[in-house]
């Protein structure tokens, strides 16, 4: 009986771990990118997707696996790596996580307006609420776990029926994602560090740590989390891809203003826009505990009061980035630069964790598979590259 206990606990530790990540990446901007690419594409988005969840493979598969061997948190790796590295990546991810978190905070106000017609600023306190109380009881983790999953279950089988409800061009759609019309690298850059940049890079790693999975014993399960993770968040983009090219092939027109919950309005009338605030409700808020809950376990390693009180330093993490929206609202040029600067902590992070991997005093007898350590290359430098061109192109509009 205990054996089949510990393998239950395992088995939910896993798929928590891999909701944490994949709920973490589908925020409000996950909702509203998917929409407007797959206007501006069309069904040509398929092959964007595609490329994307590779890239996204390869990332988690890296950095899931390091962590779990090493059995450090990203900061200590980068602090073994170059001492003082890991302060400079804590920082770049917690003022990252902060400014996001503003979005994730409105994002489950604009879902609680759309669901219950409540003002978005209360439905953002209200949400604020619901995440930090997750943080006070006792068995935080688990909570979190469970929440996490319920959401996500609860987002994909919405998204699947509003997918059916606009009878999209499936066979456009599959021959376009292997042979597509047009290719757009910058919306690949963007889907890949929407889902795996900053914070949500080590949301599952750092999860599984927690829950004391690491070690090589562990590769098999920790493999199998950060794929699922990627596989979720696959489903998730492909049913709101479809939802979109359906409307889209109908000629019917999708509101600028406020795309994603247009699409579920042409889609399925007031029903449908009532589905859009449960879907972005559920989105902004396991955003909100996942950015709050990883940006923290940054700090946590750099005293032990922090460690000691991590829970209520999460929750005061909550507590200001909702301050923040309630009294400044969204405060976008910020925003922009901060998701510019995301877009190179991806880099940074992959780059220094692969220096990692071949350091004995991190891995120990440990030996990377050559293939993750040559892909991780190839995606840390077209992701530095990209995200250099983009924080010179997004600059001047901070001093706007």
């Amino acid at each position: 009986m205990k054996k089949q206990s510990s393998k239950k606990v395992s088995r939910s530790v896993l798929l928590g771990a891999a909701f944490l990540m994949a709920t973490s990446s589908i925020g409000p901007g996950f909702l509203t990118q998917t929409t407007v690419f797959t206007q501006q594409l069309a069904a040509s988005f398929g092959f964007v997707i595609l490329i994307s969840l590779i890239l996204d493979v390869v990332v988690q598969m890296n950095v899931w696996r390091i962590i779990g061997v090493s059995g450090l948190r990203g900061q200590e790796i980068a602090n073994k790596v170059l001492p003082g590295l890991g302060v400079v990546l804590a920082i770049l991810i917690v003022i990252g996580g902060l400014a996001f978190n503003i979005g994730n905070v409105a994002g489950a106000g604009l879902g609680l307006n759309a669901m219950l017609g409540l003002d978005p600023i209360t439905g953002a306190i209200i949400s604020a609420v619901v995440a930090i109380f997750i943080f006070v009881v006792k068995e935080a983790g688990k909570a979190m776990d469970k929440f996490a999953q319920f959401a996500g279950f609860i987002m994909i089988l919405l998204m699947i029926y509003v997918a059916f409800k606009t009878f999209p061009p499936v066979g456009e759609a599959l021959a376009n994602t292997v042979m597509p019309e047009t290719i757009s690298w910058f919306a690949i850059v963007t889907l890949v560090g929407g889902t795996v940049g900053g914070y949500i890079t080590f949301a599952g790693g750092h999860r599984l740590l927690d829950a004391g999975v690491k070690g090589i014993e562990s590769l098999p399960e920790i493999t199998k989390s950060s794929v699922t993770g990627i596989a979720a968040t696959g489903i998730m983009r492909v049913a709101l891809f479809l939802a979109v090219l359906g409307v889209v092939s109908q000629g019917l027109v999708i509101d600028a203003d406020n795309p994603a919950a247009s699409v579920f309005q042409l889609a399925a009338g007031n029903i449908g826009y009532r589905i859009f605030g449960i879907i972005m409700w559920a989105a902004a808020i396991t955003s909100v505990v996942g950015a709050a809950y990883t940006s923290v376990s940054f700090i946590r390693t750099f005293h032990p009061i922090i460690e000691k009180y991590h829970n209520w330093i999460i929750i005061g993490f909550i507590i200001v980035s909702t301050t923040i929206f309630a009294f400044v609202g969204r405060p976008v040029n910020i925003l922009i630069i901060v998701g510019a600067l995301n877009a190179l902590i991806l880099p940074l992070a992959l780059g220094t964790l692969l220096v990692g991997a071949y350091k004995k005093k991190i891995v120990g007898e440990y030996k990377h598979p050559l293939w993750l350590t040559i892909t991780g290359v190839i995606v840390v430098a077209i992701m530095a590259y990209l995200g250099i061109i983009t924080l010179i192109e997004q600059l001047p509009l901070l001093f706007k």
